[in-house]
């Protein structure tokens, strides 16, 4: 199942496209793990999503 997280779209709107995928990609995993709420997962998507886009950029 594919969470849509539509109670964070603000946190996700101020995203840049690219970053905004790679959180939702990476929120779904933690979803899946069950480990985590919707909140937690989102929260922790946005964090792991930007660090991933810096380390693109160098």
């Amino acid at each position: 199942m594919d969470w849509t997280f539509e109670d964070f779209k603000t946190d996700l709107d101020s995203l840049n496209p690219t970053v905004r995928e790679k959180a939702l990609e990476i929120a779904n995993e933690l979803m899946k793990e069950g480990k985590f709420t919707e909140k937690e997962a989102i929260t922790e998507a946005i964090k792991q999503s930007e660090e991933w886009f810096y380390d693109l950029e160098g």
